[in-house]
């Protein structure tokens, strides 16, 4: 079947991740990679494939009803899978409305202008999608009930003999919303709105929350490449209260293959939480992360370790997020292909060796390059 599917944020982190794996899996596909080219989007992200001719590039923003309606008319829509969003949980707490803005308002833009053209064709809402990604921080916070860990309860393929958790609750699907931040609070209301249009017009939906995710390609706002990257210039390593907060860790790619099956065999109105089956304290990824770049760069064990520098906690810091993976596991046969070691080992060496996308993204370059030729 001949899918026409609009992929939004898609010279994002997660994004180009996705927009890179239909491109190549499925020839047979239109895809439209729709993007506002804010400071986290870059299509350098994208040039090796860029020139296939089932990939279309279209800058745009979500919250432009106007302009989203005739896009997904344009470009005869039949399945949205909806990334793009404001996502740093600082950014959120300093600037709350443009979280608001692309969040709220720019997911019920897509929302109401494919409402519009799906309900205006004869087969209506058959073979339609809409697709949200959203994160488990819509579901608040977990208690830290074994500071020093107990064996994990989930395995799967990718599991070390060592995997811990750091407490016995972790979030379901049918977990209740609770969020704590700016940032958090939008994605929730985002993601109410998509399963309203669903219970009100019959818009074909699904929901999926997701763990942190980490691997090439990630604005260096976030913690490892931040970290990667203030090592090679020998930058301090800011480190939130004691680095106690407990996160799940999810490689990208594997969040990539995640989505991809749900998309094509998930349930309609279901939701699905994605997570590594991976929890690590701050302090100790950071940790992992020294010393790998250290040893790749060839510098001495605990090289970087005085780098690491203690700063005021974030407002509102959630000390613990856990995903329940099983229903995704056990219902569509999904689970993480690497282990965390493996992952850091490939993501490490990969900025490392792409050490001119990473000068271009910090110092804004690439933000020049393309805005001449997207205006």
């Amino acid at each position: 079947m001949k899918r026409k599917i609009l992929i939004t944020g898609g010279a994002g982190f997660i994004g180009s991740h996705v927009v890179r794996l239909f491109v190549n899996k499925y020839p047979e596909y239109n895809i439209v990679n729709l993007d506002k080219l804010t400071y986290a989007g870059n299509l350098a992200n994208l040039k090796d494939i860029e020139d296939k001719s089932n990939y279309t590039f279209v800058k745009a923003d979500i919250a432009d009803f106007d302009c989203i309606r005739r896009i997904i008319s344009e470009y005869q829509i039949d399945g949205i899978i909806h990334l793009a969003a404001e996502s740093h949980v600082d950014r959120s707490i300093k600037d709350p409305f443009t979280f608001a803005r692309t969040n709220v308002m720019g997911t019920l833009s897509l929302l109401q202008a494919a409402k519009e053209y799906w309900e205006s064709l004869p087969e209506k809402y058959t073979g339609k999608l809409f697709y949200h990604i959203s994160t488990d921080e819509v579901y608040g916070a977990l208690e830290l009930t074994h500071p020093k860990g107990v064996p994990a309860p989930f395995t799967t393929k990718a599991s070390s003999k060592d995997d811990m958790a750091y407490g016995t609750e972790f979030f379901l699907e049918t977990t209740k919303y609770n969020p704590h931040s700016p940032y958090s609070a939008s994605k929730a209301s985002s993601d109410h709105f998509v399963r309203a249009y669903h219970d009100t017009y019959g818009m074909p939906s699904i929901v999926t929350n997701c763990s942190n995710n980490y691997g090439p390609y990630q604005f260096p706002e976030k913690l490892i490449p931040l970290f990667i990257n203030n090592i090679r210039h020998g930058k301090p390593l800011p480190v939130y209260g004691k680095g106690e907060n407990v996160r799940d860790w999810l490689f990208v790619e594997d969040h990539a293959r995640a989505i991809d099956l749900i998309f094509h065999r998930g349930e309609i109105a279901e939701t699905y939480n994605i997570g590594g089956f991976n929890e690590w304290k701050n302090i100790d990824i950071i940790k992992v992360v020294i010393n790998t770049v250290d040893r790749l760069l060839g510098n001495s064990p605990g090289h970087s370790y005085g780098l690491i520098t203690y700063v005021a906690d974030r407002l509102g810091h959630d000390m613990r997020y856990a995903i329940d993976s099983r229903k995704l596991q056990s219902e569509l046969g999904w689970e993480p292909s690497l282990q965390f070691e493996e992952g850091i080992e490939k993501t490490v060496r990969w900025y490392l060796d792409n050490q001119d996308w990473l000068d271009n993204v910090t110092s804004g370059e690439y933000r020049q390059y393309y805005e001449g030729m997207y205006k």
